[in-house]
């Protein structure tokens, strides 16, 4: 009979994985900050044409309009895409825009838009949402705010509700009361509220305890679940590991590895086979005024508009029963039978709202308190929005001819969502600049990250914002 043998592991081990783990970053960092230099003469000739382009039109091209009442915009999450295009968006109508983000982003490269006229940056909420709120009051009166849209992190979208009630004494702010927002970003409230309404979402369980789900019976289930934190989780998000797993041990191993408590409490839901759809949509007192819809994915990077009446119904029918004011947007899983299960909620702006980069309606959708005869949806003659570093990364998985020919397909048919001829140079300082420096920082603490999003502009890492 065999016997088990015991071995202790050294505790001179532990150090070196440490050291291990730091050598793997700094090449890793160094490697990329060796890419993105390459690439610098590049972009930098593509931007300094583009200048020169945008010189040579407006000898020969008429200034644009002004509103004929433009007001003093604030816009916050100054790192992320969507921010920018929302400001472009604004710009355009002859709005003038004020960005802001928190002091860590004071790097954005998006400050340096045409579309921007000053930059500031404030607390973040999460660590005093007093000095939060009190940096946003300042901004509101120095630039005489009229309206405050908050383009919010996940984190910062509950902050921005509690900032609503001493902000609204100054200006109108464009987004929910906190209890509103808690629900919406609430994962397992969303679902409930939504199946209060008559409308269709997954059976979902909380979770504040790891043995619920070893417990649980899945016998009796028809479909898989998966497990999802209802707070943010910019990594485990995307791990959609199926349960049970093929041996009760397994599931057991797996649940116990995560960090489930009464203080973070996670969400059991049933897995639907389907199509996973994403939306956007601008909403004012229970009207949908913009509306959005794309294909998505887990490590969303890509957008194109779809018609989907049923999703946009399902919508219209949520934020008019709670009389909704602000942005939400929706995960939704399309089953073969057509049904429309929305999965989860987010209380804030999607950047699927890139498609609307050439809408000269955006503006009025936010602002106008005039009801629209129909919601705002892309234009038919839009391109699919990317972001062209994370194309030129998806070089490294192309197998064959035909994935080639795909990936050519899509490059030419969609538009970049930073670059624009007209503003060029976010383009070039968004990744010169303020991934460039993210990461040098990381460097300079021999940090490791898990990817760059480039979309949201910043290095997603365990632990992160």
């Amino acid at each position: 009979m065999a016997q088990s043998v015991s071995l202790s592991v050294p505790e001179s081990i532990t150090p070196l994985k440490g050291v291990r783990t730091k050598i793997v970053a700094l090449f890793k960092t160094l490697a990329t900050l060796a890419l993105l230099l390459i690439a610098l003469p590049i972009n930098g000739f593509v931007v300094l044409l583009s200048l020169l382009w945008g010189i040579v039109r407006r000898l020969f091209t008429k200034k644009p309009g002004f509103a004929a009442h433009p007001q003093n915009i604030l816009v916050s999450g100054g790192k992320m895409t969507k921010a920018l295009q929302l400001a472009r968006s604004f710009h355009a109508a002859g709005h003038r825009v004020i960005l802001i983000e928190g002091h860590k982003y004071w790097l954005s490269g998006h400050r340096f838009s045409n579309a921007v006229s000053r930059f500031y940056t404030v607390p973040t909420p999460q660590d005093d949402p007093e000095a939060y709120t009190q940096a946003l009051l300042e901004i509101v009166k120095q630039e005489n705010i009229d309206v405050y849209v908050p383009v919010s992190s996940p984190v910062a979208s509950y902050y921005d509700s509690l900032a609503k009630s001493a902000l609204s004494e100054y200006c109108e702010v464009f987004h929910f009361d906190a209890d509103i927002t808690k629900m919406l970003d609430d994962k397992f409230a969303f679902t409930d509220q939504a199946r209060s309404l008559g409308l269709s979402v997954p059976k979902s369980f909380k979770i504040i305890d790891p043995e619920q789900v070893i417990n649980f019976d899945f016998s009796k289930e028809t479909r898989k679940y998966i497990l999802k934190s209802i707070s943010y989780d910019s990594v485990r998000r995307l791990n959609l590991t199926k349960l049970p797993c093929d041996t009760p041990e397994e599931t057991a191993a797996f649940v116990k590895s995560l960090p489930i408590n009464p203080e973070k409490p996670w969400i059991m839901q049933e897995f639907i086979p389907g199509k996973e759809l994403c939306t956007h949509s601008t909403v004012r007192d229970g009207e949908l005024r913009l509306h959005c819809c794309s294909n998505s994915s887990a490590f969303q990077i890509n957008y194109e508009n779809v018609e989907n009446p049923q999703i946009r119904e399902w919508v219209q029918h949520f934020v008019k029963s709670l009389g909704l004011t602000g942005q939400v947007s929706l995960d939704i899983i399309q089953a073969e039978d057509g049904t429309a299960y929305a999965i989860e909620c987010n209380p804030r702006t999607h950047s699927a709202i890139t498609m609307f980069y050439n809408h000269p309606g955006v503006a009025e959708a936010y602002l106008g308190k005039t009801p629209l005869p129909a919601p705002l949806e892309p234009l038919t003659n839009s391109k699919p929005t990317y972001w062209i570093y994370h194309e030129i990364w998806r070089l490294t998985g192309i197998r064959s001819g035909k994935q080639l020919q795909t990936w050519l397909k899509n490059l030419v048919r969609g538009t970049d969502a930073v670059y624009r001829m007209d503003d060029p140079i976010p383009f070039l300082t968004l990744h010169h600049w303020q991934i460039t420096l993210l990461l040098l920082k990381n460097l300079q603490q021999l940090k490791g990250w898990v990817k760059i999003d480039f979309n949201i502009g910043k290095l997603v890492e365990l632990g992160g914002d």
